[in-house]
């Protein structure tokens, strides 16, 4: 059921009953069920509930089921009052600062929490996120654009293209910076895809989100948002970069590149945190403290603009007890790229290595990263490591798995061959691969 279903987590009997009562989610209903009579506002449910319950809010606050088989009737009392944000003014802009798009596409910091029923919805635009945060009226000179209103987890390699179409487009408008709010969950693999897509872009293009919706108390949104406007504004580099909360305290936010960051967390402020590198700069008040090396500097001339990704890349992880014939299936659905997560330095159970050695020999790239969050893979320790490399495994050094697959995609999009997806792969492009091995990389290969 889709998120605009006006009876969530109903279904069967019992949602026949209210779909004849005429209710939808958060009316005012009284029901009766036996010699009782109840009288709150019809709750959401989750979709694996047990299906045989009604649930209404009582007036006293709390929550009550009541059992479908004991129902006599519903009447709808009163219709829900539609939930709805109506943002305060939006503070009047000063003249002279830099233009910034917030370019929103869904997730928790575009979210609020309707206390009727008690769902987060997307129901407040970027628009509404600057109206609500005034202390940007005095960082940027900032428009706005909703491209989607998505959950990340529903983001595809379409979703991708058509950010780093949308970023390029407003580049070559003349924003100055640009920010785009994402749901946390996948916003790393967005952000890799943009590094590939926008490669040394003349302004700074800053992912941001949030683990806890804007109208909580111990929101993460605000500091996060004004973080990055002053990035995407200020900051000396144009890097493709997460701005987040760099520990659990709002006094300073971590600028994490792009192809180096991963979520750690589940639900902490600090869930995100930069992998085998450091985070590029620091935000504390209105200071930017650069910490990263060799940066790519605002008003870079080298900008490319290099879009398209392919579906046909797969993100696979090993494990033990781990059966052949799931990379035959991969193989089966048409995928012309696997990324391998395997163990330690870069290792599989031995028993899968025939089926690897002939998916190569059809042509299909098989590269190797680690389960480990920290270090790089080296494939040459163990016999393992060498009979994978024999059957042409290619081994990528400190590349995180899920930039690894986001890589693939934009490689099988541009790629003729297995030798030029090999060659794309082992090229840093966005500080994917910090280089320092290399040649042992290419040297592995060759031997």
């Amino acid at each position: 059921m889709s998120d605009q279903d006006t009876l969530q987590g109903y279904s069967g009997g019992v949602r026949i009953l209210l779909e004849k009562a005429g209710v939808d989610i958060g009316d005012e209903v009284e029901i009766r069920a036996g010699e009782e009579c109840y009288y709150g506002i019809l709750m959401a449910r989750y979709e694996l509930a047990d299906p045989g319950y009604v649930v209404i809010k009582l007036p006293n606050g709390y929550n009550v089921g009541i059992n479908s088989f004991r129902i006599t009737s519903i009447r709808k009392m009163a219709s829900a009052a539609k939930p709805r944000f109506i943002p305060p003014p939006r503070p009047p802009q000063k003249p002279g600062l830099p233009k910034v798009v917030v370019m929103s596409t869904g997730g928790t910091i575009a979210s609020r929490i309707d206390y009727r029923t008690g769902g987060v919805r997307a129901a407040i635009t970027a628009e509404d996120l600057l109206s609500i945060v005034p202390e940007l009226a005095d960082i940027a000179d900032l428009d706005t654009k909703i491209l989607f209103s998505l959950y990340s987890e529903d983001m595809t390699p379409e979703h991708w293209n058509a950010m780093a179409v949308e970023a390029d487009r407003l580049i070559r408008k003349g924003a100055e910076g640009i920010v785009i709010a994402h749901g946390t969950d996948t916003m790393g693999y967005s952000a890799a895809a943009l590094s590939f897509a926008l490669q040394k872009p003349p302004v700074p293009v800053v992912f941001v989100g949030a683990q806890r919706s804007s109208d909580r108390p111990s929101s993460d949104a605000a500091t996060n948002l004004i973080a990055a406007v002053r990035v995407a504004g200020h900051a000396p580099f144009a890097e493709v970069c997460v701005s987040m909360h760099a520990w659990h305290s709002d006094t300073v936010i971590a600028i994490h590149r792009g192809t180096r960051v991963r979520k750690l967390h589940t639900s902490s402020r600090d869930a995100f945190k930069s992998v085998n590198s450091e985070p590029i700069a620091y935000v504390s008040g209105d200071e930017i403290r650069i910490n990263g090396k060799d940066l790519n500097p605002r008003g870079s001339s080298g900008y490319r603009f290099e879009p398209g990704f392919s579906k046909d890349a797969t993100l696979v992880k090993f494990y033990p007890g781990m059966p052949p014939e799931v990379l035959e299936a991969v193989y089966e659905l048409g995928c012309r790229g696997i990324i391998l997560e395997g163990t330690g330095l870069g290792h599989v159970a031995n028993k899968l290595i025939p089926v690897i050695k002939e998916v190569v020999e059809r042509g299909i790239f098989v590269g190797m990263t680690s389960q480990c969050i920290f270090g790089r893979i080296n494939m040459r320790v163990y016999d393992t490591g060498r009979y994978l490399l024999k059957a042409g495994v290619v081994p990528l050094d400190d590349m995180l798995p899920e930039t690894a697959y986001v890589k693939l995609s934009w490689c099988l999009a541009r790629a003729r061959d297995l030798e030029e997806v090999e060659k794309l792969m082992l090229t840093p492009i966005a500080g994917e691969l910090r280089g320092r091995s290399m040649p042992s990389i290419r040297e592995a290969i060759i031997s």
